[in-house]
């Protein structure tokens, strides 16, 4: 599942960053959005979706969000 579909106020770990662009990808990797790593849905709107990274409040577009696949729960530390 992508956090497209992920519910608001939940959890999740990041499982793959999912695209060929390298710049994207190395976006996400500086934001601290990579496999392994929770991620907080904070609110979804028509064009995108708020989430929680490493304490940092982030603006995702809907094609960035697509892009972030996730899994239920937080990662074993």
């Amino acid at each position: 599942m992508t956090l497209l579909e992920a519910q608001e106020g939940k959890t999740y770990t990041v499982s793959e960053v999912d695209t060929n662009d390298d710049e994207m990808r190395s976006f996400l990797f500086r934001l601290g959005c990579y496999e392994g790593e929770p991620i907080t849905l904070i609110s979804r709107k028509r064009r995108g979706c708020v989430v929680v990274i490493k304490d940092g409040r982030y603006s995702f577009d809907n094609q960035l969000a697509g892009a972030v696949s996730i899994a239920e729960g937080t990662p074993n530390n």
